[in-house]
């Protein structure tokens, strides 16, 4: 017991009191703080305690900076398939308006030339839009967007920017059925303009040919020759181009020439078409009453 006691006291003799080491340890750090500031002698220390220090910093962070990756790169895969959907639906709205430009743009050359045409017609005429076409082969028959509200009349003459395309067989109230020239149960009136020689220009069924059926071996006919209207029967205004003549075969035996025309209109490509009205034609209620009209103010 006592030899304990003298160890203790002699070990507590040796070792500086606590409130002496603190102090101690205040006065290095105040020292190496005042060293460091003015010359910078702990720089490399500290520099190599972080080179030390960093991977242990790595793999703490790596848990976190693995999870802000996972999510910017599944954010950034559905905003690119997000856009990639974005990007082909306006292509495919590209195109499709593309097409419809071309369209329109194929209308509004067929629509100069019908105003090209226009003035020099003394006839008042209307455009009129090919609404549907006969699927029957052997009908050539076409129903237009035009009917008994816009003045439309059965018999009318209906023409586009090349000649005679047909006439109007049924008006309805809006719409209205029409006949093609080319409808083997159509026939035309028509005269050479080359030499006036009046004959009939019958339908074939085909859209490309016309047959001239009652022509002597010796009349004047030409392939070449420009078919117009003759505006007999009343139905067709005179002087509307109808075909030009592809083919004339006389045969000595037979007692008319086989002669063949080819329309000058586009019959299986006409999307728009213009409605004649006449100067012979009758006017209509609304048109009579406005010549009433005007006459009273008169």
């Amino acid at each position: 017991m006592a030899s304990a006691r003298t160890d203790n006291q002699h070990r507590s003799s040796r070792t500086p009191a606590l409130g002496l080491r603190w102090l101690l340890l205040a006065g290095l750090s105040i020292l190496l703080m005042i060293v460091d500031q003015r010359q910078q002698h702990l720089d490399a220390v500290r520099k190599a305690i972080s080179a030390a220090v960093y991977p242990l910093r790595v793999l703490v962070d790596a848990p976190v900076s693995s999870w802000h990756w996972l999510q910017n790169t599944t954010a950034d895969r559905n905003d690119l398939l997000l856009e990639n959907s974005r990007l082909t639906a306006e292509r495919l709205l590209t195109h499709a308006r593309l097409q419809r430009y071309a369209a329109l743009e194929a209308e509004n050359a067929r629509l100069r030339a019908m105003l090209e045409a226009t003035p020099r017609m003394t006839d008042r005429v209307r455009v009129a839009e090919i609404m549907s076409v006969s699927s029957n082969p052997y009908r050539h028959s076409i129903v237009i967007d035009k009917g008994e509200r816009d003045d439309v009349y059965d018999g009318q003459a209906l023409i586009d920017s090349g000649g005679v395309v047909g006439q109007v067989i049924e008006t309805g109230l809006l719409s209205s059925q029409a006949l093609l020239i080319s409808d083997p149960d159509h026939a035309l009136p028509v005269e050479v303009n080359r030499t006036g020689l009046r004959t009939i220009a019958f339908g074939t069924g085909e859209y490309d040919r016309l047959d001239l059926q009652y022509l002597p071996n010796n009349a004047d006919i030409e392939v070449g020759d420009l078919l117009v209207t003759s505006g007999l029967g009343g139905a067709f205004p005179a002087g509307y181009p109808v075909a030009t003549v592809v083919k004339v075969e006389r045969i000595p035996q037979e007692p008319f020439a086989q002669v063949s025309a080819k329309p000058t209109a586009a019959l299986n490509q006409v999307r728009e078409i213009m409605l004649i009205w006449s100067s012979a034609t009758p006017p209509s209620e609304a048109e009579a009453e406005e010549t009433e009209d005007v006459e009273d103010d008169g």
